[in-house]
């Protein structure tokens, strides 16, 4: 969901301390609220954020697309905060915010001048402690996700994703659509709702990130006011099914009314993302496929001309990851013409070990994307909360790094022949529906 407001106020502009050691406090309340705090003062910003561990994931068959629905409906207002007023609150006191789910988790931010860090605590307790959810409110958003849901379902290849998890999870609930079911939504109770608010949005189930312009003390002081209070939830059992090993390719077809040019696809299931073989696998996409001085674009799109477009995405989840290669023909190029120049590359990767140059290159752009997410307080809040929750340990955010620095070339070689083979993934051929 994207609730920006027009407002003078910066607060995405101004850099932190780049690639420097980031230094943080955390603590737990009694409740179970995870608490970080990053203290910044180089500019008169603040960023709060309420990371839940709840996405798609949790959501069972039938009852799908309720994490997606709740980041609407926690901003219709609460007890203190009357229905429509929560824009006019923000806006009226110079900051923004904003909100989306993903398959692991749900995020909310906003971003506020540092003398407002009190209004930003209350907002965030008021969310989570006694948010509005009537069967009106339901019934408005339930309209608003509707619109959301045709307009995602009208663009040019806007379900491609939905097609390739599908078929690359057949039991994990990575195969629900984050959007969900409109039937599903519709047809659930407005107890379902109240009872899944009360099961996911608590304070046992969160982590509460407070990031720059502040006073430490000050800050906890305010923190236990607004938070401490609030009651803890149950403790959630996260079981979820594993995924056969793929052994033969999964070859599929798909249409799309809203395509001229039909998509041709390979995607592969790989390990999630706290696994050492997902950082490999983030330099194998960089080095394939990302970007025009990738190996498949210049070789694909730009020498041969078989191809308008080529990109890939390398989707690091929480249980698995998904890393998929996209390519828009040229004229009749077919699908196996295109898919044998891409296997012909990562046929060169499992048996030969990349050049000294590509290899520098790749650490290059690591190194700058890192610095890139974590150069604001907001970025920096949302790397804490992301790897408190998925790493393991807070402090991940100072040695990721070191990670990617450590992976050979020998571990690029390996990983690339150990989960690219051709018969690990899915050959989707996406297609205009007249065809």
């Amino acid at each position: 969901m994207k609730k920006i407001l027009a407002t003078a106020f910066l607060a995405l502009t101004f850099y932190a301390s780049n690639a420097q050691e980031i230094n943080f406090v955390e603590y737990d309340l009694e409740n179970g609220l995870h608490v970080i705090l990053h203290q910044d003062n180089s500019a008169p910003v603040v960023s709060t954020s309420v990371m839940y561990l709840v996405g798609s994931k949790e959501e069972d068959k039938g009852k799908t697309g309720f994490a997606h629905f709740f980041e609407h409906v926690l901003f219709t207002g609460s007890k203190n905060i009357k229905e429509g007023e929560w824009d006019k609150i923000v806006n009226a006191n110079g900051g923004f915010y904003n909100a989306n789910t993903g398959h692991d988790r749900t995020y909310y931010f906003n971003n506020f001048p540092s003398n407002k860090l009190e209004l930003t605590l209350w907002i965030e307790s008021e969310r989570m402690l006694h948010p509005i959810i009537t069967e009106k409110a339901i019934k408005t958003q339930q309209e608003v996700v509707k619109e959301e849901k045709r307009l995602r379902e009208n663009q040019p290849y806007g379900d491609l994703f939905n097609v390739v998890s599908e078929n690359l999870f057949k039991v994990h609930p990575y195969n629900n659509f984050i959007i969900g079911s409109m039937d599903d939504l519709s047809s659930a109770s407005v107890d379902y709702y109240l009872e899944f608010n009360k099961k996911f949005h608590v304070p046992n189930n969160a982590a509460l990130v407070v990031a720059g312009d502040i006073d430490i003390e000050k800050t906890r002081d305010l923190i236990k006011k607004y938070f401490s209070d609030i009651p803890r939830g149950v403790d959630i059992p996260r079981e979820y099914p594993m995924e056969e090993e793929i052994t033969s390719a999964i070859k599929v077809e798909s249409f799309d009314k809203n395509i001229q040019i039909p998509a041709y696809l390979l995607g592969y299931r790989t390990p999630g993302h706290n696994e050492r073989e997902a950082y490999v696998m983030e330099m194998i996409s960089i080095y394939l496929s990302s970007g025009q001085s990738s190996k498949l674009y210049k070789k694909i799109v730009d020498e041969k001309k078989l191809a308008l477009q080529i990109s890939s995405q390398n989707l690091s989840l929480e249980d698995y990851g998904v890393y998929f290669i996209f390519s828009l023909p040229m004229g009749d190029t077919n699908m196996e013409t295109i898919m044998s120049e891409i296997d012909s590359e990562i046929e060169l990767m499992q048996t030969n070990l990349i050049s000294d140059k590509d290899f520098q290159k790749l650490q290059n752009i690591i190194e700058n994307r890192f610095v890139s997410s974590n150069s604001t307080v907001a970025g920096i809040g949302n790397s804490l909360a992301h790897n408190y929750f998925f790493h393991d340990s807070t402090n991940h955010i100072n040695t990721e790094l070191d990670i990617y620095k450590s992976i050979s070339k020998e571990e690029i070689r390996m990983v690339a022949k150990k989960l690219l083979g051709k018969n690990q993934r899915l050959e989707l051929k996406y297609l205009p529906e007249n065809e």
